[in-house]
């Protein structure tokens, strides 16, 4: 923790580190946050899904006299993070509108008797006048902004009632902002620093990367099989695949329920009732494939969750980061696949003309522009953990020559094309050659991907025979090649330097300098193509759920349930899956080994130790297997009793 936090307040937050979440220590970035905020200084903090954010508002209250409000955007979200953290006997309410009168009072009672330390309130019950006369007179000096990004409309979910946030300066004067989010770019990150009017804040950003993710991107070819492959890979286990459109979340759902699994659409068009159970089956796990369109998961805390699959290429990189951040949130590996076409970006771009008449010019640009990025994404043939890294800003490092060892580019999933260099002068030429025409007034004309490619399929177009194209001897030259690959292979030129793509509203595509030394036969090019088919089993492993003894693992995930459902709560909140597998390996029996389970506070020890520790010991005297080890030691078992 920074020099600025004297050493007797870094043993405080370690302390309550450990009795509340039962955790030892912190990550840098965690260390940081807490420690700007308690140095009493606003703050931007940018923190991938998984990263531990909330610990970063939720830990300081817990040594600062005054409580802190926690403005959040949904309703699932507070309900989540009030029960999780009753359940570490951490003192959290939430003022919404499932909240009844007498309730309400209580919970205005607790906070000003000092008995609560966090506040959650969504931003349209906060500006309401009686809301914000309380909160002067409850003297709360700080407030943490959740998913800040929703007040940038240059983010992927931008949302106008969180600007009225930067009014807090006027009401609470001196109020302490930290803001938290999980995906935003530079410009992204300014803008909200600005909106929010924070006073020299602390910008902190962790680090992008999700290591334990594996991205593959493929062409959507046969969407049921492809999604039902991905979702096998990862079977007994939570999935969530994601549509664009309502009637795909239905249609697909359908089909993959006739393949003999088990999932349920997700979408606006559903009733509260059939969405809330939807939601409430996959977060008590008796339901592991939901398939959805974008709203699902944002209120979902379930960390296990193995697989994403998007049937269809997301609006923008924001959009795909956060949704596949909602895979292996507990750090254990999962799968993150997407299926694309180049319709993807055609059905996108009708859906922004059809709210374009309510939206500003900047914000249509912005919208192209995160889908042109989204596309080339899709299309480029290098490592996915560094194209998202660097999108956002960081430089990524390969933690091998080798490459990530964790998308399809690196794990050699995407083959070399055949002719590479070949395939890429044809287009190289088409370009330059469509260059040259010349309109009526005598300059140059420009033209789109869309055009170039329609040249080299032969297309019969009216525009193609107007400006002559037809006639040019690049016409028809790949036109057994499907259009989506010439796109991909286009794509990657432009990836590589060799083309460069120019204009917002209508871009158009030229050669670079670079791209001579191509056409005149000085130069290779490396063209990459995906593989229709996966390997079986190229996930990365999970070498501590390898140790976990299957049995046992099974047998206290039943025991989680049934906890669970006595109590009212996601089986997440009971124990973590990673928890469940670090007892399934250890096999603590006694509540000093179990004490030292990372994930197990005070509270939880001591409300649910002897349980799972009886479970255990059952388990392992039927068995026949040794108790209270080191997790790191080899798997020892003894005979078991007659």
């Amino acid at each position: 923790m920074p020099s600025r936090i004297s050493p007797d307040m870094q043993d405080a937050v370690l302390r309550e580190l450990r009795r509340v979440w039962g955790y030892g220590s912190l990550r840098p970035n965690q260390h940081d946050a807490i420690a700007v905020t308690l140095e009493g200084r606003d703050s931007l903090v940018v923190m991938p899904t998984g990263g531990g954010k909330s610990l970063c508002y939720q830990l300081p209250p817990l040594l600062r006299k005054s409580p802190t409000l926690v403005v959040s955007p949904l309703i699932s979200l507070m309900k989540d993070q009030v029960d999780s953290l009753r359940l570490l006997g951490y003192p959290a309410a939430a003022l919404n509108s499932t909240v009844d009168a007498d309730d309400a009072r209580q919970i205005w009672d607790d906070l000003a008797a000092g008995r609560l330390k966090l506040l959650f309130v969504s931003p349209e019950r906060l500006f309401t006048p009686s809301f914000l006369a309380r909160l002067v007179k409850a003297r709360i000096t700080t407030v943490a902004i959740d998913e800040a990004h929703c007040i940038s409309q240059w983010g992927h979910d931008f949302r106008p009632e969180y600007r009225r946030l930067r009014e807090l300066h006027e009401v609470l004067p001196g109020i302490q902002i930290n803001a938290y989010t999980a995906t935003a770019t530079p410009a992204v990150r300014e803008d909200i620093v600005a909106q929010l009017g924070l006073r020299d804040p602390a910008v902190l950003v962790g680090c992008f990367d999700r290591p334990n993710l594996t991205y593959r991107v493929l062409p959507r070819i046969d969407l049921v099989a492809q999604t039902a492959e991905a979702i096998r890979r990862h079977a007994g286990q939570a999935s969530i695949v994601y549509c664009i459109s309502r009637k795909d979340t239905e249609s697909l759902a359908a089909a993959l329920t006739r393949m003999g699994i088990e999932a349920k659409p997700y979408h606006a068009g559903l009733s509260t009732e059939d969405r809330h159970e939807i939601q409430e089956d996959f977060a008590n796990e008796r339901l592991d494939v939901v398939v959805a369109t974008v709203a699902f998961g944002m209120g979902i805390d379930r960390s296990d969750v193995r697989c994403v699959v998007h049937a269809a290429m997301p609006q923008s990189i924001e959009h795909y980061q956060q949704e596949t951040g909602r895979a292996g949130r507990d750090g254990m590996p999962s799968e993150c696949l997407l299926l694309y076409s180049a319709s993807d970006a055609t059905r996108w771009s009708m859906l922004f003309e059809r709210s374009s008449d309510d939206a500003s010019e900047n914000w249509s640009t912005q919208q192209r522009d995160h889908l042109e990025r989204m596309q080339r994404y899709c299309a480029s043939g290098s490592c996915r953990h560094r194209l998202l890294s660097e999108y956002f800003g960081q430089q990524y490092q390969p933690p091998s020559d080798a490459g990530c060892g964790a998308c399809d580019v690196c794990l050699g999933e995407v083959e070399l094309v055949p002719d590479s260099t070949t395939i890429a002068r044809k287009i190289l030429s088409a370009i330059a050659r469509a260059s040259l025409t010349r309109r009526h007034d005598g300059t140059l004309a420009t033209f789109g991907a869309v055009h170039i490619i329609k040249i080299l399929r032969g297309s019969a177009d009216k525009a193609i025979r107007d400006w002559g194209h037809d006639q040019l001897p690049t016409f028809g030259i790949l036109a057994k090649l499907p259009k989506e690959e010439i796109a991909s292979y286009l794509n990657q030129l432009i990836d590589h330097g060799f083309v460069a793509r120019e204009g917002a509203q209508y871009p158009t595509i030229r050669c670079t300098a670079d791209a001579v030394a191509v056409l005149k036969g000085e130069r290779d090019v490396r063209l990459g193509r995906p593989r229709v088919i996966l390997a079986k089993g190229a996930s990365p492993d999970d070498r501590q759920a390898e140790r976990a003894d299957p049995g046992l693992l099974e047998s206290l995930r039943r025991l989680r349930r049934a906890m669970a459902s006595e109590r009212g709560v996601p089986p997440e909140f009971i124990f973590s899956l990673a928890v469940l597998t670090e007892l399934a390996t250890s096999r603590p029996t006694r509540r000093d080994t179990f004490a030292k389970i990372k994930g197990v506070g005070e509270r939880k020890l001591a409300d649910l130790g002897e349980p799972f520790a009886a479970a255990i010991a059952d388990y392992c005297r039927e068995h026949g297997l040794s108790t209270d080890h080191n997790t790191n030691a080899p798997v020892r078992r003894r005979r078991a009793r007659s």
